[in-house]
């Protein structure tokens, strides 16, 4: 008897926003250099309207069945700029599409807040004090 592995499913997915957060918190905090997601996104109607368990994120679903997704993160010092935004791009991108299956048209980082680590912000106090 031979077995058919060729199944195809017909069917709805659904997820819940919630999910979609915290895939793209996760993705993001992942990435080194990442401080966190930002408290302060800039925008007050943001503020509004954002889920309050994850601060600095955005989704926006299109008709398509995709997503763009804006990205507010604070970053530390000593790293490059534009390797970090593409780095948690492709993380944020690569996390939803093995998930949940969405693919995700747009995903913008914005970088809010560039955080001193504390070893050099002891030292700058410690060279300040004469």
């Amino acid at each position: 008897m031979k077995e058919n592995n060729n199944c195809h499913y017909q069917g709805k997915l659904t997820c819940n926003k919630n999910i979609l957060y915290s895939i793209i918190n996760l993705a993001t905090n992942e990435i080194s250099g990442v401080a966190g997601m930002s408290k302060k996104s800039g925008c007050c109607l943001l503020k509004i309207f954002q889920n309050k368990n994850f601060n600095g994120i955005k989704i926006k679903y299109d008709t398509n069945g995709t997503v763009i997704v804006d990205v507010y993160i604070d970053v530390y010092n000593d790293i490059s700029v534009p390797d970090i935004c593409s780095k948690v791009q492709e993380n944020i991108r690569n996390s939803i599409l093995s998930m949940v299956d969405i693919k995700a048209t747009k995903i913008n980082v914005h970088i809010i807040n560039v955080i001193i680590s504390k070893d050099e912000n002891e030292n700058a106090s410690e060279n300040n004090c004469i």
